[in-house]
């Protein structure tokens, strides 16, 4: 302002203030958001625990081995344990190829599988972690009964997290102790989370800054993008595009447009990769309408989140999109 109008001196007065002001002020303003507060380093001698030997669970598992942490990854299915141990290994060659001469790339991918253990028993496996991170089924009381268990035998110190997209940390953090809360926070990969930059860490209000913290610093340490998000229903990502997916439906329910053409429009009018309609179908059909169902029941007085008489019938027929065969399209 002061280039384009230099016959107004205060602005030069103004602009001096601000240089002047912001270094000043910006410890206080991180102080506020509870940046501040040193953690307590959650180095790579501490074990990990990852509950949920799927794509996701898989996925934690290896992207924290991969920067130099030992853990474990448990399932009460061994034979998802042993799938996962493969996807794994596989990922590995895949992100590693490109980095190592291939005359090391076996030896490396040995390396840092050696860091990855396997358990079916949860309990035993946290009775000396450092760090819980469950990524089992988007269920509350499967939550619950699961951080409940892990709450009697884990390290008063050790922190537990939810990977869940879409129920509140508070209610899946109120199965355990008072104590435990404030070292209960949520993170939120994105799938697939070896190629995923983000991760969505949750700060509940139970939640210390210490652990909050704590869990940004491990995020850096494995060389994802953390962004700070408080618990808010589908904290920022699904906040913002589940309506917006929601919204596109209700568009075509009432004949505004047809679904090609809604996801035409955004592709080329918006610069997204795909359609709403396209997104609906890889995210499932069924996992929508259950975060739609949970947020609906959460808030029942929120046009947001009214349902949606097309979502339910196809759900009901079965046609939950890639997965399935046939969403709004047919794969």
């Amino acid at each position: 302002l002061w280039l384009l109008f230099p016959s107004y001196p205060f602005l030069h007065v103004a602009m001096q203030a601000i240089r002047n002001f912001v270094p000043r002020a910006a410890p206080r303003a991180a102080a506020m958001l509870g940046t501040s507060v040193p953690s307590r380093s959650l180095n790579t001698d501490k074990k990990i625990v990852v509950v949920g030997g799927g794509q996701m669970g898989a996925g934690i598992v290896q992207i924290s081995a991969q920067h130099g942490y030992t853990v474990t990854m448990v399932d009460r299915d061994q034979g998802l344990l042993e799938k996962g141990q493969q996807s794994i290994r596989k990922s590995l060659s895949k992100v590693l190829k490109k980095k190592v001469e291939a005359d090391e790339l076996d030896a490396k991918v040995d390396e840092i599988m050696a860091r990855v253990n396997v358990s079916t028993d949860a309990n035993a496996a946290a009775a000396d972690a450092g760090l819980v991170i469950e990524a089992i089924t988007e269920n509350l009381e499967a939550k619950q009964g699961l951080f409940k268990g892990l709450d009697a035998v884990a390290p008063a110190d050790c922190i537990f997290c939810s990977n869940t997209s879409s129920l509140p940390i508070a209610d899946i953090a109120s199965a355990t102790s008072t104590s435990r809360q404030a070292n209960f926070a949520g993170l939120h990969y994105f799938n697939p989370v070896p190629l995923m930059k983000l991760v969505e860490v949750v700060k509940a209000d139970s939640t210390s800054d210490n652990t909050f913290n704590t869990l940004l610093a491990f995020v850096d340490a494995t060389q994802k993008s953390g962004v700070k998000c408080k618990d808010t229903p589908g904290f920022v990502v699904n906040r913002l595009l589940v309506p917006y997916m929601m919204e596109a439906i209700r568009l075509y329910e009432r004949g505004d447009a047809s679904k090609e053409d809604i996801d035409t429009a955004m592709k080329f009018g918006a610069g997204y990769p795909m359609g709403p309609f396209v997104l609906l179908d890889y995210v499932g059909l069924d996992t929508c309408k259950f975060i739609m169902d949970g947020w609906r029941e959460k808030f029942p007085g929120d046009p947001l989140f009214r349902e949606s008489p097309l979502l339910n019938k196809l759900v009901a027929e079965g046609k939950f999109g890639v997965k399935s065969g046939e969403g709004f399209y047919k794969y």
